[in-house]
């Protein structure tokens, strides 16, 4: 099992910068949140996961992997969207899926080389296929490619996070870029924290 990996420098840096942020890695620790360091799977996960439960995600994955035993775009491709489907998930998913496959078998996007390519490019070359916007982009850039800088204000935990820790009833973009340049470049660091801190 594989971790985002972090330690003393991040939490030291951030705490410089950010008293109440400081307070609260004080208090949390470090945290330990897993990593999928293959895109192409990470990707797939992440589609599978949108919009239900982490309970019936797994449920949902654990189908999709009896069928097609490795995630790969040539073993999805093999099956069909209904075959996908029946594990559980939407015709639409299903077809996020396989479109995913096919983009990566016709080169569109070469997911062994999104490491060598900027955040800004990453997200513009995922959020250009279907089921897949920034938001899902930049959690992959923190949850697959470990970059150390991603602070997403569409993600609604985070906003929720940070106007908990600051004690803001509402939070402008204004603002939240205030925080995020506080923060960098650190911010999936940040992120973990404001994560924690968003129940």
């Amino acid at each position: 099992m594989l971790f985002f990996e972090y330690g003393q420098v991040e939490m030291d840096y951030l705490k410089r910068k950010d008293k109440k942020l400081g307070e609260a890695i004080d208090r949390i620790g470090l945290i330990k949140r897993t990593i999928t360091p293959d895109p192409f799977e990470g990707l797939i996960s992440s589609i599978v996961g949108q919009q239900i439960s982490s309970k019936a995600a797994d449920t949902v994955w654990n189908r999709l992997m009896e069928l097609i035993l490795h995630v790969t775009p040539e073993s999805i491709a093999r099956f069909s969207i209904e075959e996908i489907q029946s594990c559980g998930m939407s015709l639409r998913k299903a077809g996020y899926i396989k479109g995913i496959a096919e983009s990566a078998i016709s080169g569109q996007v070469d997911f062994n080389s999104l490491h060598i390519l900027s955040d800004e490019e990453i997200i513009k070359k995922l959020s250009s296929l279907h089921g897949v916007g920034v938001w899902t982009a930049e959690m992959l850039l923190i949850f697959s490619l470990g970059r150390p800088d991603v602070l997403s204000y569409r993600d609604l935990a985070i906003r929720r996070g940070m106007m908990n820790l600051y004690g803001h009833k509402t939070l402008s973009s204004e603002r939240f870029e205030r925080y995020r340049k506080r923060y960098s470049p650190y911010g999936s660091v940040a992120s973990l924290y404001l994560w924690r801190l968003s129940v």
